[in-house]
C-alpha cells in the first residue's frame, strides 16, 4: 500500500490514514499496528523519508552519523498519532540505514542486555563496520547488522520481526565475465584485449578462454588447489582478472544459487563468482561462440547446457531478481 501511495504522490496524511485503517488493532492498547519507515528516492539523490513508530534512520557520511532535521505530522483521525517526516540530498559514498524495532529489541530481558542492543548500539556496530571497511556493501552491510542482532537474542532466533535495509550511493560497480573462446582464432587478441583494457573487476569463467587471455597478454596461470571442492573445479591467478573459473559446470552453480536465491555455506568457485555477480551493477558477459566438443558428451549432466543459453539463463536472473544492468555480448 504505501508502495502504491508514494509511486502515485498522494497525501502523506489521508495515505497513512489509510494504511492505519486497514491493519488490525490491538484489543489491550485499541490502536493498529502500524509501525514503518518509508523511503522515496528521486532523481538518484532527492530523499523523502517518513516515519511511524519505528526507530530512527541513520545516515552515515564520511564514517559519522548525520543528523537530519525533521517535522512532526499529526494526524487529526488517528488519536494524535505523529509522524516524522525528513527531506535531505544524498551525497556520493552516504549510507542510509533502516531497522525495525526487532533490530534495536534484540537480546531484550537478557542478562548481557537487560533493555536490548538498542538503536545506539546498533549505531554503534554499524559505524564500526563502516570504518573498518569504507566500500562494504549494502548487501554485506545489511547482513551484518541482521547477524549481529541474532547473535544477541537467545538460541539465535529471531522474536520478533527483523528487518534491515541499506542504500548505499555509490559508483556503479562494473564487472566483465569472460567466457568461451572466441568462434574464429584470429579474434583471440581482441578478446583478451577488451578484457585488459575493461574499467573496472574481471572473472574469466573456462579453461580455454583463460589460456586464450594467458597466451595473448603473456601472463601465467597459477592454480589454487586449496580451493578445490568435491563438486567444483578449483579456482585459478592470472594477473589482472578478480576471479579465474572453470567454465559450465561452476557457471551452471551459479545459476542455481541464482534460481534458488540462497548459496552454499562452503567457500568454493561457484560461491566466489556469486559474490562477484551479487556484488556489482553493470555486468557485461562477453560470450566466446566456438563450441567446445568435450561439453557434446552425452554422458555428461543435462544441466551442462549450451554456453550461451547458460550465460542468458544468467543474465536474466540477474535482471529480474537481482536488479541489475546486464549486456551479453558474443564473438
Amino acid at each position: 500500500m504505501a508502495l502504491k501511495f508514494t509511486a502515485s504522490d498522494a497525501d502523506l496524511i489521508s495515505s497513512a490514514e489509510t494504511i492505519m485503517n486497514a491493519l488490525p488493532v490491538c484489543r489491550v492498547r485499541n490502536i493498529s499496528y502500524a509501525t514503518y519507515t518509508i523511503v522515496d528516492i528521486r532523481n538518484q539523490t532527492d530523499i523523502s523519508i517518513v516515519e511511524m513508530d519505528n526507530p530512527p534512520f541513520l545516515l552515515i557520511r564520511k564514517g559519522e552519523a548525520v543528523a537530519v532535521p525533521f517535522q512532526e505530522v499529526e494526524s487529526p483521525v488517528l488519536d494524535g498519532r505523529r509522524m516524522k517526516t525528513y527531506n535531505l540530498k544524498a551525497c556520493p559514498e552516504d549510507r542510509l540505514v533502516i531497522i525495525s524495532d526487532g533490530i534495536s529489541q534484540a537480546g531484550i530481558g537478557s542478562q548481557e542486555l537487560k533493555l536490548g542492543w538498542r538503536v545506539e548500539g546498533c549505531k554503534q556496530f554499524t559505524l564500526n563496520e563502516v570504518r573498518r571497511d569504507p566500500l562494504i556493501s549494502a548487501r554485506t552491510l545489511a547482513n551484518r547488522i541482521l547477524k549481529e542482532a541474532l547473535r544477541k537474542e537467545v538460541d539465535g532466533k529471531a522474536y520478533d520481526d527483523m528487518t534491515v535495509g541499506v542504500f548505499y550511493f555509490r559508483k556503479p560497480r562494473r564487472l566483465l565475465v569472460l567466457t568461451g573462446p572466441p568462434f574464429h582464432e584470429d579474434r583471440d587478441t581482441h578478446f583478451a584485449n577488451i578484457f585488459d583494457t575493461f574499467k573496472g573487476r574481471k572473472a574469466i569463467c573456462g579453461g580455454t578462454t583463460s589460456k586464450i587471455v594467458a597466451r595473448e597478454l603473456d601472463r601465467e596461470i597459477t592454480v589454487c588447489l586449496d580451493s578445490t571442492d568435491e563438486n567444483i573445479p578449483p579456482i585459478a591467478i592470472i594477473e589482472g582478472a578478480d576471479l579465474v573459473t572453470e567454465g559450465l559446470l561452476t557457471l551452471t552453480r551459479v545459476a542455481q544459487f541464482l534460481e534458488k536465491g540462497e548459496s552454499s555455506p562452503r567457500r568454493n568457485a561457484a560461491t566466489m563468482l556469486l559474490d562477484l555477480l551479487l556484488e556489482s551493477d553493470s555486468i557485461l558477459f562477453l560470450v566466446g561462440t566456438k563450441i567446445n566438443e568435450a561439453h557434446q558428451d552425452p554422458t555428461h549432466p543435462m544441466e551442462l547446457e549450451i554456453r550461451r543459453n547458460l550465460i542468458k539463463r544468467i543474465a536474466r536472473m540477474l535482471e529480474r531478481k537481482y536488479l541489475k544492468d546486464t549486456y551479453v555480448r558474443y564473438i
